[in-house]
C-alpha cells in the first residue's frame, strides 16, 4: 500500500479540530449558523497555517452533507466544491470556464463552492473576468480565495470579498499537535525533539509535519534530538551548551576549543553562530521575564536547564553577545578569512565581562578625579 504523509493524513476535518487559527474557526461557524455567509472570502497567510485545510473545512459545511460527500470535499474531488489552483489555471480562458460553469446549481447541496488556491497567480485578464462574476454572483455559488502573497490580488477583488488573515502557528500549538500525531503512530519520541521539530517548522503546521515525517522515516524506535540533528546537519545541542559555559566562565581557550568541536562536526560557521543567537536570545529572556515566561519555547527540562544557565550572566552582556554574533554572522558571507573572524568573536564573547569592566572603569573615570581631566583636555585639542 502507498504511504500517506502525515501532513495529509492529520489535516484538521471540522472547525473544532482546527489548530492555531481558532479565532477564523469559531467566526466562520458562527457565520454559518446566523446565516450570515458572505459569497465570497479572502484567506491570507504563510504556506501551511491552514488556509486550504479551513477553505475545506468551511465549503463542507455549506455544500456536504453525506459522509461519502464529506469525504470527497476533504480530499478536494467533489463535484459541488471545485477547487483550482491559480498558478496551473491562470489564463481568462481557465476563468471564463469557471464563470460559464458557475451558472449551474450544485448537483447535491445548497452551493457550490469555488476554492481558488494561490489566487494571486491569475492573469490580469483572468482576474477581470472573475470580478464580473464577483460582482454579481448567482445565489448558490460562494468563492473562497486563498492566497500567500495578499498584495498582489487587485484591490476590486479584495473589496468584494471577507478577508481572513491566517498567523504563523505557535511552536506550542505545533508541539501540542505533533505530540498528538506522535501518540497516535505509537511511536518514541523526547519531548526535546518534539520542541525542536515545532521551532524549525517556523510557524508552518504543513513544514513540522513534514520534517516528522523525515526523521520517522530514518526506521529508529525512539526520535531524538541527537537524530534530527544528524539528519539536518544541525549544530549539537550539547556542544553549543558547552560552549555558552565556556563563555560564561571567560575562558577564550576553552571557548575555541569547544567551537572546534563544533566545526569538526561538518557544520559552517553560519550554522554555529545561528544556533549560538537562538540559545543566547532564549538566556536573555529567561533572565528578563523569569524560568515560567511563555516567551521562551522549550521542554520543561530544557526550560529548567537554561534558566540556570542564564543566572551566569549579565543581561546587558547577553544583548552584546548577541549583537556580536549577528554581525559576524553577516560578515563571515563575504570574508576571505572566515575561520580567523569566526575565532575572534568566540574569543570576544569569552572576553564579554572583561570588556565591559575595562569600559566601566573608563567611563567611571571619565567622570571625574584625572581621568575626567584628560577627558576634558582631550576634548579641548579636538
Amino acid at each position: 500500500m502507498s504511504y500517506t504523509a502525515l501532513a495529509r493524513r492529520y489535516r484538521s476535518h471540522d472547525f473544532d479540530e482546527v489548530v492555531g487559527q481558532e479565532p477564523i474557526a469559531r467566526t466562520l461557524k458562527a457565520a454559518i449558523s446566523a446565516g450570515r455567509v458572505a459569497h465570497a472570502y479572502l484567506f491570507c497567510g504563510t504556506r501551511g497555517v491552514g488556509k486550504t485545510s479551513m477553505a475545506r473545512i468551511f465549503a463542507k459545511a455549506l455544500a456536504g452533507g453525506s459522509e461519502e460527500a464529506d469525504a470527497a470535499i476533504m480530499r478536494g474531488e467533489d463535484t459541488d466544491v471545485i477547487e483550482i489552483d491559480g498558478a496551473s489555471n491562470n489564463r481568462v480562458e481557465e476563468a471564463r470556464e469557471l464563470i460559464a460553469n458557475a451558472a449551474y446549481r450544485p448537483m447535491r447541496g445548497r452551493d457550490k463552492v469555488y476554492i481558488i488556491d494561490e489566487v494571486h497567480m491569475l492573469s490580469t485578464a483572468a482576474f477581470n473576468a472573475l470580478l464580473k462574476t464577483m460582482e454579481e454572483p448567482p445565489e448558490h455559488v460562494k468563492f473562497i480565495l486563498c492566497t500567500t502573497e495578499a498584495h498582489k490580488v487587485p484591490a476590486t477583488i479584495q473589496s468584494r470579498c471577507q478577508r481572513f488573515d491566517f498567523k504563523n502557528i505557535s511552536s506550542a500549538d505545533i508541539a501540542g499537535h505533533l505530540t498528538d500525531v506522535i501518540k497516535q503512530e505509537k511511536i518514541k519520541a523526547d519531548p526535546e525533539l518534539v520542541f525542536a521539530v515545532a521551532r524549525l517548522g517556523n510557524g508552518s503546521m504543513r513544514d513540522a509535519l513534514s520534517l516528522l515525517d523525515r526523521v520517522m522515516a530514518t526506521g529508529e524506535k525512539a526520535l531524538t534530538v541527537t537524530l534530527l540533528e544528524e539528519l539536518l546537519g544541525l549544530p549539537d545541542r550539547e556542544l553549543v551548551g558547552r560552549l555558552i559555559d565556556t563563555l560564561a566562565d571567560g575562558d577564550p581557550a576553552e571557548a575555541l576549543r569547544a567551537s572546534g568541536a563544533l566545526l569538526a562536526k561538518g557544520i559552517s560557521g553560519e550554522q554555529m553562530l545561528h544556533s549560538m543567537l537562538e540559545r543566547l536570545r532564549d538566556l536573555m529572556v529567561l533572565g528578563a521575564c523569569g524560568e515560567s515566561t511563555d516567551l521562551v519555547e522549550l521542554s520543561d527540562d530544557a526550560r529548567s536547564t537554561e534558566f540556570e544557565r542564564s543566572k551566569r550572566f549579565d543581561p546587558s552582556g547577553l544583548t552584546h553577545m548577541i549583537a556580536v554574533c549577528e554581525s559576524v554572522q553577516r560578515a563571515l558571507k563575504s570574508s576571505p578569512a572566515p575561520r580567523a573572524l569566526l575565532d575572534a568573536c568566540v574569543v570576544r564573547l569569552a572576553m564579554t565581562e572583561k570588556i565591559a569592566d575595562v569600559a566601566a572603569f573608563v567611563v567611571s573615570g571619565a567622570s571625574g578625579g584625572s581621568g575626567g581631566n584628560a577627558a576634558g583636555a582631550y576634548s579641548k585639542k579636538a
